[in-house]
């Protein structure tokens, strides 16, 4: 088995881009609407572009999960986004094709996201879930995460509601 996980580059900027929209395609089928899901298949140079220039500025830091030389999944970790978390770390974004779910790579793409908290010094690391993605907030829960009782909205092709979820990382 070669897995691997390394920081994404720039120039690795499309390749990210079209995983992020497969694995949103098959991660959020039947919770954000169909027609937002397939218009982004349209958006891939757009979206490339946007992670280009997120990579470049470096506020988050972005990673490539590899196997077998093949992009599998994606990571975005930094520091937390919410005002009252101020010292937490972030887990802005983890996917993973949907023909390696439930093979273990998630776990190891969480497991190296909290160690990467952990060595910047957040004991504390957060992820906000679509509520209606029963699949990932069991993962994270098997995973030691809880819900912390936060709740927003977020707005992608409809207004959803999103829950905090929260990990002690000592």
């Amino acid at each position: 088995m070669s897995f691997s996980i390394r920081k994404a580059l720039p120039e690795d900027a499309y390749e990210y881009a079209a995983c992020h929209i497969e694995t949103w395609q098959s991660a959020y089928r039947g919770i954000i609407p169909d027609e937002y899901l397939a218009n982004m298949s349209t958006q891939l140079e757009q979206r490339a572009e946007r992670f280009k220039e997120e990579m470049t500025e470096q506020t988050a830091r972005f990673y490539l999960s590899i196997y077998q030389e093949k992009v599998i999944g994606k990571l975005v970790i930094g520091q937390s986004r919410d005002e009252d978390k101020p010292n937490a770390g972030e887990i802005i974004g983890i996917y993973l094709l949907e023909g390696f779910w439930g093979k273990g790579y998630g776990r190891k793409m969480l497991d190296f996201a909290l160690k990467e908290l952990k060595m910047t010094g957040y004991s504390e690391a957060l992820i906000w879930v679509l509520e209606g993605n029963h699949r990932a907030r069991r993962f994270y829960e098997k995973c030691g995460f809880i819900f912390d009782g936060a709740k927003k909205e977020m707005t992608v092709g409809k207004p959803l509601p999103v829950m905090r979820y929260v990990l002690h990382n000592e």
